[in-house]
């Protein structure tokens, strides 16, 4: 049992009899004994060789510890796949709703543009005698000041978006 845990544990982390020999300051051919069950280690050699082999000293003395089978490598794989086409998918799925946000916001904005075109600012018209006008008024043309100063650089701004987040390929 413990022969075999100490040669399990060894080529689990990838050591050779040498390898773990020099990290104990021991032989390779005690290394050798102790796996093949010929002789054990000491009580201190016990504690040595679990750091060597970052493992409790109870595992060293507990049952087998077997290698990882090649079925339970390929079930990790197989879950490992099914997790990055998840991420795969959702990335896609935030690329297309932001590549349509920016067409949609680009939309709207060439749509208000057009309005504010053909109504040719109507608000200038309205009596200046109602107060409500003249409030509406100031906000339209506000409004409509800053939209006409800002909106190029937004319109641009999707344009450019969307052509970054279009599907490649």
């Amino acid at each position: 049992m413990l022969s075999e845990n100490i040669k399990n544990l060894r080529k689990a982390k990838g050591l050779s009899q040498e390898e773990l020999a020099v990290k104990l300051n021991v032989v390779r051919q005690t290394v050798s004994k102790w796996e093949q069950g010929l002789s054990v280690p000491d009580s201190d050699m016990l504690l040595a060789l679990s750091e060597a082999l970052e493992t409790p000293v109870s595992a060293l003395l507990g049952e087998t510890i077997d290698q990882p089978e090649a079925d339970d490598l390929k079930a990790i794989s197989e879950k490992l796949e099914v997790i990055n086409h998840q991420l795969a998918n959702r990335t896609e799925s935030k690329r297309k709703a932001l590549h349509w946000a920016f067409i949609i916001l680009a939309l709207v904005i060439v749509s208000v543009f057009a309005v504010l075109m053909l109504t040719g600012n109507s608000y200038m018209d309205w009596g200046n005698a109602d107060p409500e006008h003249l409030v509406l008024g100031t906000f339209l043309h506000a409004f409509v000041w800053v939209f006409v100063r800002l909106a190029p650089f937004a319109l641009i701004g999707t344009v450019i978006g969307a052509v970054l987040t279009r599907r490649k390929g």
